[in-house]
């Protein structure tokens, strides 16, 4: 992938990599057709051969040695001038040249013709793995609708600025990470989050760029400038990401440039050597030393990790599981253990009511509606977690207090319909008189908070609120212990309310009472245990510990935080991603393995054919390059 493609951080940039791409596939072709012509090329001289005119055919055949080879010549060249370092493209040169040297003009012709096939072939292949990040550039408008004093104008995103209003209507994509101001409608997020159901939204809502409006029609205050927005940032990303180099792409390529050299002096020795010490002519000798240079030429080889990496990197980008690059995507599989953050990773970050108890003289929706009403105006969590579930639960709309007194870390005080309520702790109504109206030893076991609310009879009701385990949360523990990962809960609850959350989110271990500063000093003990460890977090306030940790994963849920924090980010808030992104890294690590034990046995086999007169020169071009595209093509399998 070229500077320019990497560098794309604006709309002008997203038509330039358009640009790019039309090239490349343009390039693609005549790659093609220059092979296409060069065998036909060859197809003709073999027919005049055939009828004894050679000297007719040695022109054509030279032809064919022009036109097949001159990309792979001209690749060749210019990466060796560049990085001063001999590659696979000279070896194939030179054993061509070697080719005609000693009169097997077709062979050689075969040769180039082969290769150069391979080569358009290998290029049409790797293409195939950046088809994602081309569909995701393909979705992302170019114009938008701006309403400007009543009137709707279109403009091109690039001119959208901070505050802008835009309509999008029905059946069309966003243009611009944004807020509802006006309108509800269903949003399909699946280029930003992977989710395949789509998600409701109303006024007030975060809407993102990229994403299709399906069936209302809404108006939207732009938040961010469109080389800015969280879909850009996901393109600049997932490209990062192909262009940097695993640990076994960095071996490969290290590996290669002392591995040509070596060929080439072997081939050198292979030149005369047999004529001494194996009584084979000069001409036999020299055309098994070109052979070797086909052969023994590490193409399947060099060409073993990087198509197997991009694709995987592809995959993940489709559902949602972002790699910053292919060594953490390499990492994840050797990960023995992962720590997850508790609130808003294992759980939804978020308390909910879950218990409600009265007095006698109360009936429920009407303490429902009076707590609701007077908590409606606290800006405390518990307090908003309180007045949504009472919205939810009376039929009254609730209404403004007529009094209203925070107390700071205790509780609210508010008089509603010349009531005075107290809502808060134990100690802040009274503690022998909380515990003597209900048992709550229970709720704290569950790993519950309890408010009570107080009138001036006593007290007249009890509310308990958890902060929910996700939903998948039991399920995505068993599946990375059936991974052989195991999991550990961090959290800053006391070990009663952490031991009941790690029992209904399925975990064993858990470091209860672990504050913020002490979560850096919690993995590095792990990593001490464990050959290699993760970390789950919500990419803010865990970033010491996500860096801190061999792999570093981010909930996302389409915030471009989470992008700047961690080696791996869930786009959507799905604890089963984490098994999903490890089973892809196993099998990408596994591919690679088969790809590397492949190609080594295939130019073993072919080398060791050659010694011993078994191959002619065709059938070592077909053996070297049949097993490149092999490779290839297997690497290609992870797109799946």
């Amino acid at each position: 992938m070229n500077a320019e493609t990497k560098q794309m951080t604006t709309p002008i940039a997203m038509n330039n990599e358009e640009k790019v791409s039309l090239i490349e596939k343009g390039k693609q072709h005549i790659e093609l057709l220059f092979a296409i012509i060069s065998g036909v090329l060859i197809l003709v001289g073999w027919l005049l051969m055939n009828v004894e005119l050679t000297a007719v055919s040695v022109p054509i055949f030279i032809l064919a040695y022009v036109i097949g080879g001159f990309f792979k010549a001209k690749e060749g060249i210019e990466d060796t001038i560049a990085e001063k370092e001999l590659n696979v493209e000279m070896l194939m040169i030179f054993a061509a040249i070697g080719a005609a040297i000693i009169g097997y003009w077709m062979e050689g012709a075969i040769l180039i013709f082969i290769f150069a096939l391979s080569g358009a072939l290998e290029t049409y292949t790797m293409n195939r793995s950046n088809r994602e990040i081309s569909a995701l550039m393909d979705i992302q408008p170019e114009e938008a609708l701006r309403i400007v004093g009543g009137r709707e104008e279109k403009v091109h995103i690039s001119e959208l600025q901070i505050g802008d209003t835009i309509l999008v209507k029905p059946g069309e994509r966003i243009p611009a990470d944004g807020a509802i101001l006006q309108g509800t409608s269903n949003i399909d997020e699946a280029a930003i989050t992977g989710e395949s159901m789509p998600q409701s939204k109303k006024e007030q809502d975060i809407v993102y760029a990229g994403t299709m409006n399906l069936n209302g029609s809404i108006t939207v205050e732009v938040k961010k400038r469109a080389n800015e927005t969280l879909f850009q940032k996901i393109i600049n990303l997932v490209q990062n990401a192909q262009s940097e180099k695993s640990p076994s792409q960095q071996f490969i390529e290290r590996f290669e440039g002392p591995y040509v050299k070596i060929v080439l002096i072997v081939v050198g020795l292979m030149m005369f050597l047999p004529v001494l010490l194996l009584g084979w002519s000069w001409n036999e000798t020299f055309y098994r030393a070109m052979i070797l240079l086909v052969v023994a030429s590490p193409c399947a080889l060099v060409a073993s990790v990087m198509p197997a990496t991009l694709s995987a990197i592809s995959n993940g980008a489709r559902k949602g599981i972002l790699f910053k690059g292919g060594v953490h995507l390499e990492n994840l599989s050797n990960l023995q253990a992962i720590a997850f953050d508790k609130t808003g990773t294992l759980t939804k970050g978020k308390p909910e009511v879950t218990d409600v108890i009265v007095r006698d003289d109360w009936t429920k929706e009407d303490f429902l509606y009076t707590v609701g009403s007077i908590e409606s105006h606290s800006n405390h969590p518990l307090a908003q977690a309180i007045t949504a579930y009472a919205k939810k639960n009376s039929t009254k709309p609730l209404q403004r207090p007529d009094q209203l007194e925070d107390k700071a870390g205790w509780g609210i005080v508010g008089t509603i319909n010349n009531k005075t309520i107290l809502i808060g702790k134990a100690d802040f109504v009274g503690r022998d008189e909380a515990l003597k109206f209900a048992d709550t030893s229970a709720f704290a076991q569950e790993g519950k908070t309890v408010v009570f609310a107080k009138d001036d009879q006593g007290i007249c009701g009890v509310l308990a609120l958890k902060d929910i385990v996700r939903q998948e949360t039991a399920a995505a523990i068993k599946q990375l212990t059936s991974l052989n990962v195991q999991a550990i809960m961090l959290t800053g609850d006391s070990k009663t309310t952490a031991s009941a959350i790690a029992k209904e989110a399925a975990i064993t271990n858990y470091i209860a009472e672990c504050l913020p500063e002490e979560k850096v000093s919690s993995i590095k003990d792990l990593k001490q245990k464990f050959a290699a460890v993760g970390m789950v977090g919500d990419g803010i306030n865990d970033a010491p510990a996500l860096a801190t940790a061999n792999v570093g994963i981010a909930m996302g849920e389409g915030t471009d935080v989470a992008l700047e924090t961690a080696d791996v980010v869930l786009m959507k808030n799905d604890l089963n991603k984490i098994a999903e992104a490890i089973e892809l890294s196993k099998r990408m690590n596994r591919i690679i393995k088969q790809n590397v034990i492949f190609s080594i046995t295939v130019i073993m086999l072919l080398i060791a054919s050659n010694f011993l007169q078994i191959i002619d020169l065709p059938f070592g071009v077909i053996g070297h390059e049949g097993s490149t595209i092999l490779v290839i093509l297997n690497g290609l399998r992870l797109l799946k």
